[in-house]
């Protein structure tokens, strides 16, 4: 499963170089998973992801990131804040999962500048990490050996995909 942005330069299957049916994709503004919550309401990201752990029984799940997100650089200079639904609202509570990261990152970075835009970019991907590990299926899946997390980001400007290491904390070069 591969859950990515909605910005039509980065497709996962070219990417990947997959064929339709080899992966399982969720796309939405700035690859964000929402944490675990039971109120009721429309969960898309949520009803996807137990699908693909429950029922496709996926072994992987892999957030990427990219390389001038337009989500992303909306988190760090909070130009969306305050907006009504449908005119900005939506996006706005959407992104506001990045506030925590967005505070971190405008410590170290500044909330202008390329440094701070990939900050911010990984930071997302940081975060949706964190939010898979809030749902009890995946949590359980991943200690027994049946699932793996993957944290990836793409740049257009360089074409190379870089992994997260957990450990680090650092995204480097696939070899």
């Amino acid at each position: 499963m591969v859950i990515a942005c909605s910005d039509s330069r980065v497709d996962p299957s070219q990417i990947f170089d997959v064929d339709p049916g080899e992966i399982f994709v969720v796309r939405n503004v700035a690859a964000m998973v929402p944490p675990f919550e039971t109120t009721p309401g429309h969960h898309g990201v949520s009803a996807a992801l137990e699908f693909a752990v429950q029922f496709l029984k996926v072994k992987e799940i892999v957030v990427m990131g990219h390389g001038m997100c337009g989500g992303c650089k909306a988190a760090l200079t909070q130009e969306m804040h305050g907006s009504e639904p449908g005119e900005g609202g939506f996006i706005a509570d959407w992104i506001g999962m990045l506030d925590e990261a967005r505070a971190e990152v405008a410590a170290l970075h500044g909330t202008e500048g390329r440094t701070a835009e990939r900050a911010m970019e990984q930071a997302g991907v940081r975060v949706s990490l964190a939010n898979l590990r809030t749902f009890p299926c995946i949590r359980q899946k991943e200690r027994s050996g049946e699932l793996r997390l993957t944290g990836a980001f793409f740049a257009i400007s360089d074409g190379v995909l870089h992994v997260l290491d957990e450990v680090s904390g650092e995204f480097g070069p696939v070899e």
